[in-house]
């Protein structure tokens, strides 16, 4: 499966970027999107794939925690 995170885009320079979450930063290549510093964008295997409002990365970031909870996962014991 793969997976693709919200993170706030911190810095720019030309096609390359730093995002950042929780104090985590990332280095990331911007060459798919049209993002500016202060953006929210999604990211995967090092690239800016989408670029996401704020309202969009908290609705994602609160999916990924109710998966992460184990909720949603199918019941072992059902047919």
């Amino acid at each position: 499966m793969c997976l693709a995170v919200p993170m706030r885009l911190e810095r720019c320079n030309g096609l390359l970027g730093i995002a950042a979450l929780n104090g985590v930063t990332r280095e990331l290549r911007l060459d798919l999107v049209e993002a500016r510093e202060g953006d929210w964008v999604l990211v995967h295997a090092g690239y800016a794939i989408q670029v996401l409002d704020e309202a969009a990365a908290a609705e994602t970031w609160a999916l990924l925690r109710e998966l992460e909870s184990g909720a949603g996962q199918p019941d072992p014991a059902a047919p």
